[in-house]
Order: structure tokens, then sequence, then C-alpha cells
């Protein structure tokens, strides 16, 4: 199967007038799915195996810190996790420093980076003052939202018309509808979307889980359009097995899905070669970046589908991973901050250091 730059003629649920790209980008079509045999699958898949369910009610666990240990085993962990990822605002000239001479690039997570975790994914709203930072965040480096959710929903929280958008882990990506500096086609904001063609069955899987989840209190279904997310953060842990059999028996039916977990989510999504990490890679190609040694790219994200970008950025050789997390954490980040507070923090700062470097390249002029 071959994945394309999708063009639509739809209109799209951001708000504003937007011209469709009538040509598809410079960015390479991701490979096809990956390959799963479907007997192996429903193998793995087997009621009867009781095994894969309790792997991932512990992964589940796994996910969700707690305060257990002893408030002295907490801070030698911690302390000895800060020394590996320092504060990014403890290192702020460092990382400036690193990127002295190039164009950096932001690329943001959503919930628990610019909002924080709450318990309703519906209400998960960010604050007034982190909307005016990421709007000067903006104006002075081309900036992307990437998420887990429907490009639509997090548009809706974010209300931001000047920035990328990319959903559905990056299966869903948007580019400015207002006018910007940084777009390479004026008038032609990106839309790519390599997986169309699952739509109708993600669909399927939704109204399947919907039903399946009626029976199990605090659960609550998402549809992100391209993958679909089943959030058990209100879920008695007592429940949490019955809620992963339930899951397992929809997804067992679609051998081309796959299941990935994050913060107290579990997300069914097409099983192609696409996550965070490519759509972080196509932003920068679409931004005329490719390959190039003068961009410094930043990633900010705070949950397990965000390593891929970070992994991605170590690869490259380029720019600064920052996990957001309060808790150690095995990561592919350089740097961390504890919570969007910090976040805003930080993006700030960098604005305010943008300023500063124009005002005296403005003066060297002179």
């Amino acid at each position: 199967m071959t994945q394309n730059a999708i063009v639509s003629k739809t209109k799209s649920g951001i708000k504003g007038d937007i011209a469709v790209a009538q040509k598809p980008l410079a960015a390479p079509p991701p490979p096809g799915y990956i390959p799963i045999p479907r007997r192996r699958v429903l193998k793995n898949l087997e009621i009867n195996g009781g095994q894969r369910i309790n792997a991932w009610v512990d992964s589940m666990r796994a996910s969700s810190p707690t305060n257990s240990k002893s408030t002295s085993s907490l801070a030698e962990e911690h302390s000895s996790w800060i020394l590996r990822h320092p504060s990014a605002l403890d290192m702020f000239e460092q990382i400036m420093d690193a990127s002295r001479g190039k164009q950096i690039v932001m690329f943001l997570d959503y919930d628990g980076t610019l909002s924080p975790i709450v318990d309703d994914p519906d209400h998960a709203f960010m604050s007034d003052s982190m909307r005016r930072t990421v709007r000067k965040l903006a104006r002075c480096f081309p900036t992307a939202i990437v998420t887990g959710r429907c490009k639509d929903k997090v548009y809706s929280f974010v209300r931001l018309a000047e920035l990328y958008y990319a959903g559905s882990h990056g299966m869903d990506i948007q580019g400015p509808t207002r006018d910007c500096k940084y777009s390479k086609d004026k008038g032609e904001p990106v839309l790519f979307q390599p997986a169309s063609e699952f739509l109708p069955m993600i669909d399927e899987v939704h109204h399947q889980l919907v039903e399946k989840m009626k029976s199990i209190p605090g659960a609550k279904v998402e549809n992100n359009k391209f993958c679909c997310s089943v959030h058990f953060r209100c879920v008695d842990e007592k429940k949490w097995s019955e809620l992963a059999q339930e899951v397992r028996s929809v997804l067992k039916e679609y051998p081309k899905l796959r299941l990935n977990q994050g913060r107290k989510v579990l997300e069914i999504r097409p099983s192609i070669k696409w996550d965070k990490g490519k759509a972080l890679e196509f932003l920068l190609e679409s931004l005329g970046f490719a390959n190039c040694n003068d961009v410094f790219p930043v990633y900010i994200g705070d949950d397990k589908t965000d390593e891929d970008a970070f992994k991605k950025l170590r690869d490259r050789g380029q720019g600064s991973g920052i996990l957001v997390s309060k808790f150690p954490k095995d990561t592919s980040a350089s740097y961390s901050l504890q919570e969007p507070n910090e976040v805003m923090d930080f993006l700030q700062r960098l604005v305010e250091w943008k300023q500063v470097s124009l005002r005296l390249r403005t003066r060297s002029r002179v």
C-alpha cells in the first residue's frame, strides 16, 4: 500500500479561509504499514492467553507514577536523573549557545506540555498567558503543535492560526492559515494525511469501543480522527484488566491497526511507519530544512509518544529534546522541565532572547 500527500477540497475544522495546496510537498511518502501476518496477530491476541492482558496492565501501571518509594529514595533517584537530564531553564544559555547561527524551529506537544493533565480530556484548556506566550513564540520562530489529539480539537484549544498543527501523532498535518513569514508557499498551507484510507476503520473501532466502555465506570473514548484513544485516568485500577480485555477484543479484529500507550491512555492507530519523529522530519523538510546543518529544532513533550521525536533529534545530531516530567523516566531527551508553567517560563525566555538578539543586530548595522 502506498500513502501520498492528500489534497483535500473539504473544509477543515480549523477556522479561517484555508487555501489548499495544489501540489504535493517535497517530503517523500512514508512506507506502507508494518507487515504483521494476520495469523500471528490473532495468535498474540488469543483470548485464552492471559499473558498479553497481564503485560498490558503492567504497562498501564508503569505509566502511572506513584510516590510509593520513600522520600529519601525518591530524592536520590531524582538527583541522579537530573544530572543526566538537567533543567532546560538552568541550561538555557548552553542551549542558546548551541543554536547560535542556526534557525530555531519549535515543536510542542499539547497535553501535559502547554496545558496541565486533567481528568476530562475535553477540558484540557491552555491558559491565556500560555496562549499569549506561544503567539509571541510563533512570531520569532516557526512553531508547530505535535499531538496525539485530533488536529481540529487541539486547534479549538490553541486558537492560533499562525502555527503548524500535526494531529493524530503527525498523521494529519496542516500549515498556517494566516500569512506566516516562515511558510514556504504563501497561501498554500501544508496538508498531509499519510493514513487517510484508515478513516472508515478508525470510525468503526471508535463506535465499538464506545459500546464496550459503557460497562467500565470512568472510561472515556476519544476519536482523534486517525487514531482512537481510550482514557483510563478516572478508572478504578481494579477495572484496568477488564478495560484492557475489552480493548483487545476489538483490536484483534483489525490486524492493520496497532496498540500504543501513553499517560493513562491506550491508543489504537494505523500500523504505518509514521510517528511524531516522522512528523518532525516532514515539517522540517516542508520548511526547507532538509539535510541542513543550519537548523536547530527544539522539541518539548511529556509523553512516551514524544520519545520518537526525541530519538529523531538524537539521530540527526541536531537541536534539543526537552521532557516535561516531575518524575524520573527513561528518555532520549537531553533536558527536562517539571510542568507546563516551567515550559511557559522557558518559552518566554526564548522570546526575550530572540528580541535582544534582534536589537543587538540592529545596533551593529547602524
